[in-house]
């Protein structure tokens, strides 16, 4: 059985800064993962935000090669990335993230591969290719457009951190040790 809520605390949904409630978000999946609820039980839309903050983080740190080095091309995650920028209103982002998926897609196994293995520092032409400073320059705030989706969602409950437990201890039937 799917948890059917997207978890966000008082404290975070009050904030002015997007990133507490994404943040917030992202605390409950980590917490969920920890209690071994499997991805399948999580809000499908709960992840999918976690996972466009994992893409724009990458961005943000290390340009978008940075994101294909870390998530090793992986098809499963950028359909979710894809699908979230399009479910958030990202337009533009969205536009993007084809046009760079479309480089690697291009690029040869071999490669791919040979980027997987070497070093994001330093000299790496390959890196160089993949990275696109469009992403900096975009008008579109992807974390306020990701949190903004979060808040407003219908499945979001915005709760206390005791009662954040609470709910989830329920749907465990179990206790949390909390830290």
């Amino acid at each position: 059985m799917e948890f059917g809520s997207i978890i966000i605390s008082e404290t975070a949904a009050s904030s002015e800064n997007p990133q507490d409630v994404i943040n917030s978000n992202i605390s409950v999946i980590n917490l969920m993962r920890e209690e071994k609820i499997d991805d399948d039980f999580i809000h499908e839309d709960a992840l999918m935000s976690y996972y466009l903050d994992y893409y724009y983080s990458n961005c943000v740190e290390g340009n978008f090669a940075q994101f294909i080095h870390n998530s090793r091309w992986n098809t499963e995650l950028n359909e979710l990335i894809e699908e979230g920028l399009a479910l958030i209103g990202a337009k533009n982002h969205l536009e993007l993230f084809k046009q760079q998926c479309k480089k690697v897609q291009l690029m040869s196994s071999v490669k791919r591969e040979k980027f997987f293995k070497s070093k994001l520092e330093g000299v790496n032409p390959i890196r160089d290719i993949l990275n696109n400073d469009t992403f900096f320059e975009l008008e579109e705030n992807l974390a306020q457009l990701n949190a903004d989706f979060l808040k407003n969602h219908p499945d979001t409950q915005i709760l206390s951190v005791d009662a954040m437990f609470e709910l989830l201890e329920d749907y465990l039937g179990r206790e949390i040790k909390r830290v």
